[in-house]
């Protein structure tokens, strides 16, 4: 067989003999009330799985078995949807909402600090069960700062929800999100939210999926009244409409409809079983419907073949294709609903279990330590050599908790398993499955599970062995941060516990870097936002009981010369006994630009020291002192007292005493040498210079450009890039106008642009910079000598 690639105008001309033309179709007003009420008496059915035994059972087949992870831009409802889920299958007895007035809050939210927000901090794990599947859940948080979180759960997981607002559409952290799916081939359903708000239009929002995600997206469902005439979904390819009842939408109402014996000539369409539908919501399901067997016909050949051959297919062929081309990242099935009002969440569970992939049937592979690292696919059978990836790391009251998501084999209590990175052995003393920040005990867990133990000693993304496998699974992306702060404990007795939260914190979290600066001894942590470390701030003072004081870090200032200066400095000291007595002669010069090159200033070797003496008028033993003494003269200087760079010293005479001089003189002498002359050298000071790239959509390219400017950045480049969507801009900026840049690109670019900076080198400041910062200096000066 062979693929036909046809217009869609030509498709949608084959299928005349299918549907209805879409030209027909009259725009369909969702405001009206398009379902009868006596529809809502028929064709009742409940979900309601609470069997405990089933849910305790760790070793539920790997064939009915799901592991998602439901990701979204931050308040586009994950949460809310998480909790639904939950209710409807049983997990939990009732529903509280993410700020709800109960006080009490989602059950996925469990930290005081997400309740008090109203959003998730840390991703949180949980199970349920659905028909006759088991289903593990990891509900991630919305916000940029946090998005290691969603990283490492989509690393591990085998299919994911995309959830949108139906008013806002696509947003910045759902580009990022999309870009994380793709990264790790993780098959996706999208799930279009709050469809009972204001201005709610579920068709933009695929149009979005399609032209800012570059995704294959289709409606499964259509939406029956928007806003609030919202009242259910149309599932397009069973032919059924589904409403809710009850209190908490646990009645569903489901009723077969046909979607080909619509006639536009009648005010109301009577179907089969005398219920009554708006003409115009069926024009709009034929309409959608067609428009899913074209998207499928583009990806899918034996949809492609029915498509040429002017067949419908059946609800079977659309399923199978569907699931097909979802575990293939070919295609997007697009479901709707309010999770809020209670709507549309069970459909969204039968689309989980239809379309999502089991764990056999996600492609994963392990690398083979032994063989340069070579890839091996992962069986996904229990009886196989164990292979389990520890992602994530938590601390607890008892220790520290690792989640561990198998990928092969089996763990049981007792059971002694190996860390492949140390070869480190450990006996499991328990393990459990985790119901958001509750635990339930287990005894073993097979392929596809994700469980979590105590006891275990290891980094994040750790692979685990039973001890007969060379194999290691990959790591997973961490983004470099894009923000610091200073920090310091506010008394100096909480100095011990601040350590213990910074080891801990930077344990749990790849994207939390704690680096102590050398120059000026600051402890500096640096993150993905603000948010993101004032979280960690606020955790400190809560867990460890540790006050923060926090500030924007030091800039790491420098000073040089400008002018070949001489000196001849005599240092003539006596007291009783033997005196100290030293003379030098020679020059201080600028080194030439090109050895002052980034290189290298990183290592330092940015001063140099030459000795140009004849004779012994400085006997040979104190040359090295004299070397020390340059040293001296350069950890501080005149200015600011910063770190001296690109000067070089030549030493061309001098003078000693037979009894005076010492080693101690001459590095003495030749300090204050130096000090003195590289104040008439014509000093100046020189701060960090970072090449920072920046990346947004091409219609805030005006915006970011203006932004460099105004901090007083050089634009190098700036780059459309293939498609025409973003732009890339490389610039170079002084590091101390970067603070606060973060924050701001987000605001100008609605959250979309990205940043990353790395040192380049250092420059001069500008004259009017040098004056306030030597005067702030000297003020510094002023209150230590007060003190």
């Amino acid at each position: 067989m062979f693929r036909v690639i046809a217009t869609r105008n030509g498709r949608r001309a084959s299928l005349a003999a299918i549907s209805l033309s879409r030209q027909k179709c009259a725009p369909y007003n969702f405001d009206r009330a398009p379902i009868s009420r006596e529809f809502h008496k028929q064709n009742v059915y409940h979900q309601s799985s609470n069997d405990s035994k089933a849910l305790n059972d760790s070793s539920s087949s790997v064939n009915k078995q799901r592991n998602i992870g439901i990701s979204a831009h931050i308040d586009s409802g994950k949460t809310t949807l998480t909790e639904r889920i939950l209710f409807y299958t049983g997990r939990i007895n009732s529903i509280h909402d993410v700020r709800g007035k109960d006080g009490v809050g989602a059950k996925m939210d469990s930290m005081d600090l997400e309740r008090e927000k109203g959003i998730t901090i840390q991703s949180a794990a949980t199970y349920c069960r659905w028909k006759d599947a088991a289903i593990n859940i990891i509900d991630t948080p919305g916000h940029v700062d946090f998005t290691i979180e969603v990283e490492r759960a989509l690393r591990v997981l085998d299919g994911g929800v995309l959830v949108l607002c139906g008013v806002s559409g696509v947003q910045s952290q759902s580009l990022t999100v999309d870009r994380q799916m793709k990264r790790y081939d993780v098959p996706r359903l999208a799930f279009v939210n709050k469809l009972d708000r204001q201005g709610s239009n579920p068709f933009k929002v695929i149009h979005e999926l399609r032209s800012q995600l570059k995704l294959n997206a289709a409606a499964v469902q259509i939406p029956v009244g928007l806003e609030d005439s919202h009242e259910g979904v149309i599932d397009l390819v069973e032919g059924q409409i589904f409403t809710f009842d009850g209190e908490k939408g646990e009645i569903v109402n489901k009723r077969q409809i046909s979607l080909h014996d619509h006639n536009d000539n009648n005010n109301d369409v009577k179907n089969k079983k005398n219920t009554i539908i708006d003409p115009k919501l069926m024009s709009l399901a034929e309409e959608k419907r067609i428009e899913l067997i074209e998207r499928l016909a583009d990806v899918d050949d034996d949809i492609a073949e029915l498509f040429l051959m002017e067949e419908d297919p059946t609800p079977e062929q659309l399923k199978t294709a569907i699931r097909k081309q979802v575990i293939a990242c070919n295609f997007v099935p697009v479901f709707m609903g309010s999770a809020f009002k209670n709507k549309g969440v069970q459909p969204l569970l039968d689309g989980i279990i239809d379309y999502l992939p089991q764990p056999s049937e996600k492609l994963n592979f392990a690398l083979d330590t032994t063989d340069n690292e070579k890839p091996v696919p992962v069986t996904s059978k229990a009886d196989d050599p164990l292979l389990a990836l520890a992602f994530k790391l938590e601390e607890t009251p008892f220790g520290q908790l690792t989640y561990m998501r198998i990928y092969q084999g089996t763990l049981a209590k007792g059971k002694t398993i190996t860390n492949v990175a140390d070869r480190r052995k450990t006996k499991l003393a328990r393990m459990v499955r985790m119901h958001s920040n509750e635990m339930e005990e287990i005894e073993s867990a097979s392929a596809g599970d994700v469980v979590a133990m105590f006891g275990i000693d290891c980094k994040s993304m750790d692979t685990f062995s039973d001890g007969n496998t060379n194999l290691a699974m990959s790591s997973m992306f961490v983004p470099e941060p894009v923000m610091s702060l200073a920090i310091k404990p506010a008394q100096t007795k909480q100095q011990n516990n601040f350590a213990k939260a910074l080891n801990k914190f930077t344990k749990e979290d790849p994207t939390l870097r704690v680096k102590v600066d050398h120059e000026t001894k600051e402890t500096i942590i640096s993150g993905m936002g603000e948010l993101h470390l004032e979280v960690y701030i606020e955790r400190m003072k809560r867990e460890y009981n540790v006050e923060v004081v926090s500030g924007q870090p030091n800039v790491n200032y420098k000073e040089t010369i400008n002018n070949r200066q001489e000196f001849d400095w005599l240092h003539k000291k006596q007291t009783g006994g033997s005196g100290q007595y030293a003379r030098v002669i020679g020059y201080i010069e600028p080194m030439q630009q090109e050895v002052q090159d980034g290189t290298a200033i990183s290592d330092q070797a940015t001063n140099e020291f030459v000795n140009q003496c004849v004779g012994t008028n400085i006997p040979p033993e104190y040359y090295t002192s004299c070397a020390k003494g340059t040293d001296d003269a350069m950890n501080q200087g005149s200015l600011v007292g910063s770190e001296v760079q690109g000067v070089r010293v030549v030493l061309q005479d001098g003078a000693s005493h037979a009894v005076d001089s010492s080693d101690m003189a001459f590095r003495i002498c030749m300090a204050n040498a130096i000090r003195d002359t590289m104040k008439r050298a014509k000093p100046s000071i020189l701060e960090p210079v970072m090449t920072v790239e920046i990346e947004a959509p091409t219609e805030f390219q005006g915006t970011v450009v203006a932004g460099i400017n105004r901090r007083m950045g050089l634009i190098q480049s700036g780059e459309v890039n293939e498609d025409g969507s973003g732009v890339k801009v490389i610039a170079d900026v002084p590091l101390s106008n970067m603070f606060g840049y973060s924050t701001e690109l987000r605001s100008n670019t609605q959250g979309k642009g990205e940043f990353t900076m790395e040192y380049k080198t250092h420059s001069a400041v500008a004259m009017n910079v040098q004056e306030d910062l030597m005067k702030r200096y000297k003020e510094e000066k002023e209150v230590e000598a007060s003190a």
